[in-house]
């Protein structure tokens, strides 16, 4: 053997393990691709409806829930002559805590942060209903606690959420179309 045919061997041996090499990749991407075409997509819609249109609609009920459910709005919809002030308090946050069930299913359309926006809504409305309501005189009626409820807003309008989760929930909306 000469040298030329030590280096004709060393070349085809090299030649042999770059094409072992390349076919190891190849095969390798390739299952790598069946793997990802086996997963199944995201749907695209469910039921026939478009996942967008069910997200959209998700946070227009949650933009009208957080209307309903704003202090001055609810105790116009709520409000019933000749109740007590506990009786009020109750039938109030009664009500919050029906539409929030009402609606609680949106969550699985929306982000966790606007989730979480309207759920902290209706807490501090709970939390300041039942806050006024504890320090009126036992004597006090419906109109006297909707009365403080609302002069409370008057006095500090940064009190309520309101504005704020709406408009989280229509920025957030409005990135999807």
């Amino acid at each position: 053997m000469t040298i030329g045919t030590n280096e004709f061997i060393i070349a085809i041996v090299i030649a042999l393990l770059l094409a072992g090499a390349l076919a190891y990749l190849i095969w390798k991407q390739r299952k790598e691709v069946k793997k990802e075409e086996e997963k199944p997509a995201p749907p695209e819609s469910v039921g026939g409806i478009p996942i967008r249109q069910m997200q959209l609609q998700a946070y227009e009920r949650l933009i009208l829930l957080t209307d309903r459910i704003a202090l001055p709005n609810l105790i116009s919809r709520v409000n019933q002559p000749g109740l007590s002030a506990r009786e009020m308090q109750s039938l109030l946050t009664l009500s919050i805590r029906q539409e929030f069930e009402h609606n609680i299913t949106q969550q699985i359309y929306v982000s966790a942060e606007a989730w979480d926006a309207v759920r902290n809504f209706k807490e501090q409305n709970l939390l300041i209903i039942n806050q006024v309501g504890s320090f009126l005189p036992e004597e006090a009626t419906g109109m006297d606690l909707n009365k403080h409820l609302l002069d409370l807003l008057v006095q500090s309008p940064k009190a309520s959420l309101q504005t704020v989760v709406s408009e989280a929930l229509s920025y957030e909306a409005k990135k999807l179309m």
